[in-house]
């Protein structure tokens, strides 16, 4: 079955975690829907680490409560090395999506460090004898209400404890690189 998935990253004391968040086609109109009731009036994205801690445990808790499922990457990183172990979250978790069926890939963008992403899901795509049917885009969030699940999702469980738990229902792997 062909999926569409979504993808942030979240950095925390040495950690680097790539969260995909995987919706089948037919859930995408009402999770954007539910998405965009969550906005405060004048609110143009859901971004966790600028929300209040009260607001992200109501984020959370809807957002877990969501037809996604989420897959963790991470490693340890240092700031020397963020952007090779970004890059080798993302060439496993592009690896996971061709496995899965998945059509359509958004990143959440980072402007120029995109040429990254881009050669990264083009050297893993260019391993399979046919080139598998993954259109991949980079977006900005504010464009793309589903890039906030993976933004949420990376900082609860980035942030341990409580957090992580409020979102574990919705997590259906982590792999440790």
């Amino acid at each position: 079955m062909p999926v569409h998935a979504f993808i942030d990253e979240s950095g925390r004391d040495g950690a680097y975690i790539v969260c995909v968040s995987v919706v089948d086609p037919a859930q995408l109109v009402p999770t954007r829907k539910q998405l965009a009731a969550l906005l405060l009036p004048g609110q143009r994205e859901l971004h966790f680490k600028k929300e209040k801690p009260r607001r992200r445990r109501l984020l959370a808790d809807r957002i877990a409560a969501l037809p996604a499922i989420s897959w963790i990457y991470t490693t340890s990183c240092t700031p020397k090395t963020e952007e090779q172990d970004r890059q080798r979250c993302l060439a496993e978790a592009v690896r996971d999506l061709v496995a899965a069926g998945a059509h359509r890939v958004v990143i959440d963008s980072r402007q120029e460090q995109d040429r990254h992403d881009q050669a990264t899901i083009y050297r893993v795509l260019g391993t399979y004898e046919t080139s598998p049917p993954v259109v991949h885009q980079h977006h900005e969030s504010t464009a793309t209400p589903l890039l906030w699940i993976p933004d949420a999702v990376a900082w609860c469980y980035g942030a341990g404890g409580d957090w992580r738990r409020r979102v574990s229902a919705g997590i259906g792997r982590i792999t440790q690189l």
